[in-house]
C-alpha cells in the first residue's frame, strides 16, 4: 500500500503540471496512470477517483491563473454552467459501458482532438475578446453550444474534459490560448465535481488515493503554472506541448486496450 500511494502521489504530480501547463489533459493522464500504473483494477473506480482529484487540482490551477489575469470570467462561467448538465447526463451513460472498451474510446478521442488541435495550431487570437450585452447575441449561442457538447464528452468518459474545453473555448470565442488554458479550468473543476458526485453515489471511488494525488497535484501545479506563464509568449511551442502530450497518452491507451 506504501508503494501504490508513492505512485498515486507521483502520478497526481504529474497531472497537476500538465493542469497547470495547458489547462486540460489533467484526468486524460489521470485515468491510464491510475490503472496501469498505480494499480486500479477497475476502470470506473479509476475514473470516479481521478474525476475528484482532478477537480480539486483544476481548483488550485484556477487560483493561480486568475491571479495571473488569465480567465475571461464571463465567457468561463457560461460555459460552465452550460457543461456542467450535460456532465451530469454523460457520467450517467458512461457507467453503464463496459470498462476496457470505454478506455478505448477514451484513447481514440485524445488521438482525433490532438491531431485537430496540431493542425489547427495558431499564433493569433482575440485577447480583447469579452462576454458582453454587445457581444453576447455573437458569443453565447455558441458558449452553450460548446459548452453543452463538451460537458456530455467529459461526463460520459469521467474526465475533467480540459483537452476538450480549451479547443472548445477557443473555437467559441477565439480568445488566445493562454486565456483560453485559464479559462478552461473553470469548466474542469465544474465537470469534475459533477461527474465525481455521480460516481460517488455508486461507491466508485478510493478516497485515500484521492488524498494522496490530490497532494502530488497540488505541487505539480506551480511548476506547471510557472512554465505556462513563461511559454505564453510562444504560443506555438504551448500549443504543440499540448497536442503531443493528449495524442501520445492517447496512443499508449489505445495500444494498451489492443495489446489487451
Amino acid at each position: 500500500m506504501i508503494v501504490q500511494d508513492l505512485l498515486a502521489t507521483l502520478s497526481g504530480v504529474l497531472v497537476g503540471f500538465v493542469l497547470g501547463l495547458v489547462g486540460g489533459g489533467g484526468s486524460v493522464l489521470a485515468v491510464p496512470l491510475l490503472v496501469y500504473l498505480v494499480g486500479v483494477s477497475s476502470p470506473h473506480v479509476a475514473i470516479g477517483t481521478s474525476a475528484v482529484a482532478v477537480a480539486v487540482s483544476a481548483l488550485f490551477n484556477l487560483i493561480g491563473h486568475a491571479r495571473a489575469g488569465n480567465v475571461k470570467w464571463p465567457c468561463a462561467l457560461v460555459f460552465a454552467a452550460a457543461g456542467t448538465a450535460g456532465a451530469a447526463v454523460g457520467s450517467t451513460i458512461g457507467k453503464q459501458f463496459d470498462g476496457a472498451r470505454l478506455l478505448m474510446l477514451f484513447g481514440l478521442v485524445m488521438i482525433a482532438i490532438a491531431g485537430l488541435m496540431f493542425l489547427n495550431r495558431r499564433n493569433g487570437g482575440d485577447v480583447h475578446v469579452r462576454l458582453t450585452r454587445t457581444s453576447a447575441p455573437q458569443l453565447m449561442p455558441w458558449l452553450l453550444a460548446y459548452g453543452a457538447g463538451v460537458g456530455a464528452l467529459s461526463g460520459f468518459f469521467g474526465i475533467g474534459g480540459g483537452f476538450l474545453i480549451v479547443p472548445g473555448i477557443i473555437a467559441a470565442t477565439d480568445m488566445p490560448l493562454i486565456f483560453a488554458i485559464g479559462s478552461s479550468l473553470v469548466s474542469v473543476f465544474a465537470f469534475g465535481l459533477t461527474t465525481s458526485a455521480n460516481y460517488a453515489l455508486s461507491g466508485l471511488i478510493d478516497w485515500t488515493l484521492v488524498a494522496f494525488f490530490i497532494a502530488g497535484g497540488m505541487a505539480g501545479g506551480v511548476a506547471g503554472r510557472y512554465c505556462a506563464t513563461k511559454l505564453a509568449g510562444h504560443k506555438q511551442a504551448l500549443a504543440t506541448s499540448f497536442a503531443v502530450i493528449v495524442g501520445a497518452v492517447g496512443g499508449y491507451v489505445v495500444w494498451r486496450g489492443l495489446a489487451g
